[in-house]
């Protein structure tokens, strides 16, 4: 598994930014009424961001090494890994798509609807961000010392590398 590289997510964030931009003046044109933004989005990204934050202070001192807490299991480290790069993956999305739609929203600051739908719009931002900086966290932790692709490991009769999960000499695990 590759860790989530940064550009990853500022180019998942631009894509939606533009995604975002285009569907309120979509919405606009199709529906004659401005885009709606729930303020109950940021709420519920940041509730999500804490609970990603949380778990990593949860696992953290397991992951470590140091004496006293039971160590996290190396399969449970890696579904934890799994989901903290969809989140940071989701979150850029969501970042970028709401980013995208605040900077359309900011042509209408004008109106007091504009005006709140801009704030709305920022706010879910902040807090999609919060859930990419937390999960990008969360990753950083579940990594496994000697964790990487291009690290060599044992390699068959075949010279191809050996899948330990499912052996290939017709015996099922």
């Amino acid at each position: 598994m590759t860790p989530t590289r940064p550009l990853l997510l500022v180019i998942l964030a631009a894509l939606a930014a533009a995604i975002g931009f285009a569907a309120v003046g979509l919405w606009e044109s199709v529906f004659g009424r401005t885009f709606p933004v729930p303020l109950m989005a940021s709420v519920t990204l940041f509730v999500l961001a804490l609970a990603i934050f949380f778990w990593a202070l949860t696992i953290r001192p397991r992951s470590v090494g140091k004496p006293g807490p039971t160590p996290v299991d190396p399969f449970t480290a890696a579904r934890t890994a799994a989901l903290a790069m969809a989140a940071s993956r989701t979150g850029a999305l969501v970042a970028g798509f709401y980013l995208g739609a605040a900077l359309a929203f900011s042509a209408k600051l004008y109106l007091p609807v504009g005006q709140e739908r801009f704030v709305f719009a920022l706010l879910a931002a902040g807090s999609a961000i919060l859930v990419v900086l937390a999960s990008f966290w969360l990753e950083r932790i579940c990594r496994l010392p000697g964790d990487g692709d291009d690290a060599p490991g044992p390699r068959g009769q075949d010279g191809e590398p050996t899948d330990w999960a499912l052996p290939r000499d017709g015996r099922t695990p």
